[in-house]
């Protein structure tokens, strides 16, 4: 499995599923990469929707049910068989091995939401650029299912919301006592961020009502990602009107930051806009800020983020943001604003 690449600037999202099966909270809007890795992942669809795999069984340790007060007897939830990685390899060389220069890596292989699904996160790369995409193996391991699971209900979104109100800690625009909030996940490194942040300024312009937070959710994938995140987080800490200006001004200048230059870069950035480079630094390099970090990303993935930007209106995810148009991402909050919403 070769190293990936780094993603290019023309690239739509940077975390995508194998298939773009968008659920009605994302208004059908599919991502598509450009030129060529748009043909191989278009392929990779078609092929991973054809395919059946068979995939190595674990043994499972079965629990044994207990007798309730009525006499009726208990019966627990399977537990998820898990695929091995040899056997998830093995399915990623049928479907793309075919072509020499892409190339994969298992990112995880863990027990999805619901319950006896095993969820797959697997990085493809090409000379285009990466991205991660994500499918699920049944229990019986002989299918690999692709789209999103969403959640369902009379109020599908009132868990997420519920989180992100108690979690988000992020430097925020407009009213605390807003009807609607909007939470941004996002990855200073990540092309797609850049590409989406005339949509969000729009939008947060369009709603002065609304409160909007900014997260912190650097990707592994990117080499400086962390480390641009607690920059950002020293910088709101310092002002939240800074902030904004500073994650505009690296936005901008990202493709000349590397894992080399990035302390010096980010530093200089943080400078232009009005903080002390030297104290921002020394703040970035210390564990609390690691910590704080840390705490931001496990705030995303307990609402499900598995790529950037992702943005949560009262809880409604809202992925490809870039796709969307200025009047449906307003409509959307402006209908989460409605009484009993």
């Amino acid at each position: 499995m070769a190293a990936a690449f780094p993603l290019p600037p023309s690239a739509r999202s940077e975390i995508s599923d194998i298939a773009f099966a968008e659920n009605v909270t994302r208004l059908r809007f599919h991502l598509h990469a450009k030129g060529t890795m748009r043909s191989y992942l278009n392929l990779t669809v078609i092929i991973l929707l054809v395919s059946v795999l068979s995939v190595a069984k674990q043994k499972t340790v079965a629990e044994k049910p207990a007798d309730d007060s009525a006499g009726k007897t208990a019966v627990s939830a399977p537990a998820t068989n898990l695929p091995s990685e040899q056997t998830v390899d093995g399915f990623m060389q049928q479907t793309v091995g075919y072509d020499p220069q892409i190339s994969w890596k298992i990112t995880s292989i863990r027990p999805a939401p619901v319950p006896g699904l095993a969820e797959v996160l697997v990085t493809v790369a090409s000379p285009k650029g990466q991205q991660i995409s994500r499918f699920y193996v049944t229990g019986d391991g002989e299918h690999a299912v692709v789209g999103d699971i969403i959640p369902f209900g009379a109020a599908p979104f009132a868990s997420a919301r519920k989180l992100l109100d108690k979690g988000i800690t992020g430097p925020a625009r407009g009213p605390k006592d807003a009807p609607v909030t909007i939470v941004e996940f996002g990855d200073l490194q990540c092309p797609a961020c850049k590409s989406a942040q005339p949509a969000i300024e729009g939008l947060v312009k369009a709603e002065p009502k609304a409160r909007f937070v900014f997260q912190n959710y650097p990707l592994e994938m990117h080499n400086w990602a962390a480390k641009g995140a607690a920059y950002a987080d020293c910088v709101g800490r310092a002002s939240d009107d800074i902030f904004w200006q500073f994650i505009a001004k690296t936005y901008e200048q990202q493709s000349d930051i590397t894992a080399e230059n990035a302390d010096q870069k980010l530093a200089a950035i943080a400078e232009a806009t009005g903080a002390k480079g030297a104290d921002i630094a020394a703040c970035a390099a210390m564990p609390a800020t690691k910590a704080r970090v840390d705490a931001s990303m496990a705030l995303g993935k307990s609402v499900d983020v598995s790529g950037t930007p992702t943005l949560f209106i009262n809880g409604r995810k809202i992925g490809n943001v870039g796709q969307i148009p200025a009047e449906v991402l307003k409509q959307l909050v402006e209908f989460a604003g409605k009484p009993g919403k």
